[in-house]
């Protein structure tokens, strides 16, 4: 098993990419916002969601550990 720990700074810009991510895919799929509108926000906010999460993936990666003998409750 492994085990990471983040501060809750790291782990808020994990949420927050990853809510950027969806709300770019949510756009692009919605019938909210004329259609020109809604390519540049949306695929503005998928793509700064998709870049800004994989460096910060990668940082909490580096951040995890093995466990031996972790119990699961």
């Amino acid at each position: 098993m492994r085990e990471t720990t983040l501060t809750l700074p790291v782990l808020s810009l994990i949420a927050g990419t990853r809510a950027m991510l969806g709300a770019g895919v949510a756009l692009l799929l919605g019938e909210r916002l004329p259609a020109r509108e809604k390519k540049a926000v949306g695929w503005t906010l998928l793509l700064i969601g998709a870049l800004t999460t994989i460096p910060l993936a990668a940082q909490a990666l580096s951040r995890s550990r093995r466990v031996e003998g972790g119990s699961r409750d």
